[in-house]
């Protein structure tokens, strides 16, 4: 039963859902990244600025720096977010020139000013600021000692530009988004066309139309196409099958009654009792035969065509066949003939199968000898187990040879084809046997093998796997 368990179309999307939203997720990350680092460039080169604009303002008095600190140095860093500035200028020693907050600069920091320019965080105030410390080489006329400058301001201004790139990257990533959604969508329904195009191809075929399949499509349906032509084409032999099996089911039970319907017209338009006694006997031996008949196409087709429910159970195929060559044994049809078992093996041999369909197989090749093989004919059955591979339990042959005319080389291949009789017409038998044989080996998952016996005679074989002793 075909049950729907979504939709490729959902399933399509819930994947590529899942992997934009994951990449996605990477490349906001990666965004606010960059966003802080290009904030963190742009704002510390306003402060290296600005501390290059206080430098060029430093001036020397009595071997002393003086600085009046230029107003554009403090626009350099106040910006349009009303952050708090901060300057501070320290001689050699440490000792602040000018300063407009009192924000301390450690011992550490300053010893790495003099190795090169320092950037650093700090707190004062309830606030973060970023300071920038450079030291310069200023000349003076009594002396040549270095100066510190240091700048700094609160983070608002980093802080709302990192916002707005981020937003900008965040807004565009969700048009990208929201485009990348539509144009999946599109590509959805023209990836799915062929599938389409295919399932309306199969929709507006007739029932009985078992042609390969006449259409283009991609790669990834190839498989899937070629699939359904491999079913379209076994369909097509079981319907061809079928048609000839009706055929010739008919055909063989129209000579029978038509023969009786003869039979029967003649001795109505006799008078003579006796010719009505000669006519019963033929009408009862032809209605023997067509019941015969009737009951062999019945198994054939229940075998053949019927859905089997398969009620396999572990049985010993030695039992069965010594109960059923007994029983054949006893009846009418055999006593013209030797019919006998081999010596079979002292152990039960398991097998899985269902009683009445090898009771069926056996009843129909001993019949089946017994008919095309003349009175005085010798007959046995027997078993031949041959071991497995390693850890394999192996198979066992059921045979079935006699004396009689045997086949010729060129008919044995045709043998188990319904109706075939080994071109022989001068028996009883329907050609039905073999054909039925064959159906159940194949239900047992067994091998039909047909061979001539030396000197003279017919020798049938059908190997089982046998079960695993427990």
């Amino acid at each position: 039963m075909i049950e729907v368990d979504g939709t490729l179309k959902s399933r399509l999307a819930i994947w590529l859902s899942v992997t934009v939203s994951a990449l996605g997720a990477l490349l906001l990350v990666e965004a606010y990244v960059s966003s802080q680092r290009a904030a963190e460039r742009a704002y510390d080169s306003q402060l290296e600025s600005a501390a290059l604009t206080i430098a060029e303002a430093v001036q020397w008095q009595e071997g002393q720096p003086v600085v009046e600190i230029p107003a554009a140095a403090l626009q350099i860093i106040a910006t349009r977010h009303q952050e708090r500035v901060f300057y501070a200028v320290l001689d050699a020693e440490g000792r602040r020139v000018s300063a407009n907050l009192d924000i301390p600069i450690a011992a550490e920091r300053r010893a790495e000013v003099a190795e090169g320019p320092v950037w650093t965080n700090a707190e004062h105030s309830g606030a973060e600021w970023r300071l920038h410390g450079w030291e310069f080489d200023s000349a003076g006329w009594e002396t040549q000692d270095p100066v510190q400058i240091w700048v700094g301001h609160t983070l608002a201004g980093r802080q709302a530009l990192v916002q707005e790139l981020f937003v900008g990257a965040v807004s565009r990533f969700l048009v990208m988004v929201l485009v990348a959604g539509l144009l999946m969508l599109l590509a959805m329904r023209v990836a799915l066309k062929p599938m389409r195009r295919l399932r309306q191809l199969l929709r507006q075929r007739e029932a009985d139309d078992m042609r390969p399949l006449d259409a283009r499509v991609p790669e990834e349906l190839r498989e899937l196409a070629e699939t359904l032509d491999t079913l379209f084409a076994r369909q097509r032999e079981s319907r061809d099958a079928l048609l000839r099996f009706t055929a010739d089911a008919s055909h063989q039970l129209k000579t029978p009654l038509s023969g009786l319907q003869s039979t029967s017209e003649l001795a109505l338009k006799s008078p003579r009792p006796e010719e009505w006694h000669r006519a019963l006997a033929a009408v009862h031996q032809g209605a023997e035969r067509t019941s015969r008949l009737a009951s062999q196409l019945l198994s054939l087709a229940r075998l053949r065509h019927v859905a089997d429910g398969r009620a396999m159970s572990r049985l010993d195929l030695a039992a069965l066949l010594r109960e059923t060559v007994f029983d054949w044994a006893g009846r009418d049809v055999a006593r013209g003939h030797d019919l006998g078992l081999a010596e079979l093996p002292a152990t039960p041999i398991p097998v899985r199968g269902e009683p009445w369909a090898l009771r069926e197989l056996l009843g129909n090749l001993i019949d089946n000898a017994l008919r095309y093989t003349p009175p005085g004919s010798v007959i046995t059955l027997g078993l031949v187990q041959h071991a497995g591979a390693k850890g394999r339990a192996g198979e066992v042959e059921l045979y079935i040879e006699d004396d009689g005319p045997g086949v010729s080389p060129e008919m044995l291949e045709r043998l188990h084809q319904p109706f075939e009789r080994g071109g022989r017409q001068d028996t009883e038998g329907s050609g039905l046997g073999l054909a039925i044989v064959d159906s159940i080996a194949r239900r047992h998952d067994a091998r039909l093998k047909v061979a001539p016996r030396t000197p003279r005679g017919l020798r049938i074989s059908v190997s089982f796997p046998l079960e695993n002793r427990p």
